[in-house]
């Protein structure tokens, strides 16, 4: 007697559909946190069975991590954009990063960055790790190019500036920091970057 196969939703499900629970999640997570969505959420709204949801992702915590990656997957492809006109314009690149990161903190509200903190400290590290390589790469490159059109002072070195911009990344953009000075993501990350830039812009 022939085995039966079983169901195609049952044991796959297409990268379309992948894509698109990853887009659901990180609208829902990404706005109103993690604790309060959960995977029966996700599922009602997407039209599908919640076994076919843990097919695609055999945890919640396997779909959060899907959310951060596929975040920084666009705020890569968006940095790079704009490296790609910086050595030409470096005063329109600083503009252009600046939108840039305002546009993508503005995503992530006050209830992701608690639950991350709480319940995923291990999904933190790799934020942590993330933003690190980014503020390396793109932010070197910017103050760089900008030594050469004399708009970055030249007496601090990158590596120096990018080591303290990082270090007020690291102590203030956390979950228990954000929380006692009230700031959003969004409104954390511009004023840290601001205040760096201002002190790093050459005196016209």
């Amino acid at each position: 007697m022939p085995t039966q196969k079983p169901k195609q939703q049952e044991s796959s499900i297409d990268q379309v559909a992948v894509r698109r629970v990853v887009a659901v999640a990180r609208r829902q997570f990404l706005a109103h946190g993690f604790r309060s969505v959960s995977m029966d959420d996700l599922a009602a709204e997407l039209g599908m069975s919640k076994k076919t949801l843990y097919v695609a992702f055999p945890s919640k915590t396997a779909l959060i991590e899907a959310v951060l990656k596929d975040k920084f997957r666009e705020v890569e492809r968006d940095l790079e954009q704009v490296a790609k006109g910086q050595a030409a314009d470096v005063e329109v690149a600083l503009h252009q990063l600046l939108d840039c990161i305002q546009r993508h903190t503005a995503e992530i509200q006050p209830a992701f960055v608690r639950d991350i903190g709480r319940e995923t400290p291990e999904l933190f590290q790799l934020v942590e790790q993330k933003r690190r390589e980014l503020i390396r790469h793109y932010f070197g490159g910017l103050f760089e190019d900008g030594k050469q059109t004399g708009m970055i002072r030249t007496d601090i070195s990158t590596h120096l500036i990018i080591e303290i911009l990082l270090g007020a990344v690291q102590s203030i953009m956390n979950p228990t920091k954000l929380v006692e000075l009230g700031l959003t993501v969004e409104r954390g990350y511009s004023s840290i970057i601001r205040l760096i830039l201002e002190g790093a812009l050459q005196r016209r």
